[in-house]
């Protein structure tokens, strides 16, 4: 068994998600920051390096306006932040597109991310699908992610609906999801989140249907 050398990534832990449209709904903010603030103590005690991404659609924009207040990152995340930390700033879902992650991480011989923060539904999942191009192991933390309600001409679902599935798809091939006690007990072992695979999740999925 090989131990993982990681990164811990919060993706837009920002104030954009804690109010308004695009406010988190399930799991609600209010018990997944407390899970994304856990995993950053963790990593701290670990020696784990974490990448602070944040999310800009451009002065003026309508939400992710860098000028805005709700560009900040939460003062939770504020309050943890040291000067080892790694700062971005993205412009696409992934925080691979557009930046310079992969290549930092490579510089640092780091195999592993461990995706925490907003959109299960957008950038959680575009993150974890460029991953698999660029050859980098990742973890999802499902109680320290989360998504909204969507409706649109395709059809409906609602927040919990879209969490939940979109966790069993990226277990099922992008990611090793599991939750957040369960990844500090992995990192205080040095072992690595087992995920499942496509097969596996097919014939399962064949079996209760």
């Amino acid at each position: 068994m090989t131990t993982p050398r990681r990164a811990l990534v919060l993706i837009d832990v920002q104030q954009q998600y804690f109010d308004g449209l695009l406010e988190i709904q399930y799991p609600p903010h209010s018990e997944s920051l407390p899970q994304i603030t856990r995993a950053v103590d963790a990593a701290a005690s670990a020696d784990i390096p974490v990448v602070a991404v944040q999310h800009s659609s451009g002065s003026g924009a309508p939400v992710f306006d860098p000028d805005s207040p709700e560009f900040e990152l939460h003062p939770e995340i504020r309050s943890r932040a040291t000067g080892d930390w790694k700062h971005l700033t993205k412009s696409y879902g992934s925080v691979f597109a557009g930046t310079d992650l992969a290549e930092w991480l490579r510089s640092r011989e780091i195999d592993t991310v461990t995706l925490v923060g907003y959109m299960t539904n957008n950038c959680v999942l575009a993150s974890a699908v460029e991953a698999e191009f660029l050859g980098v192991t990742v973890e999802v933390l499902s109680d320290a992610t989360g998504a909204i309600h969507l409706e649109n001409a395709a059809g409906s679902a609602d927040a919990r609906t879209v969490h939940e599935t979109l966790m069993a798809l990226l277990n099922s091939n992008w990611a090793a999801v599991t939750d957040t006690g369960s990844w500090i007990a992995a990192v205080e072992t040095g072992a690595p989140v087992e995920g499942s695979d496509l097969g596996s999740s097919a014939a399962a999925g064949a079996k209760s249907a």
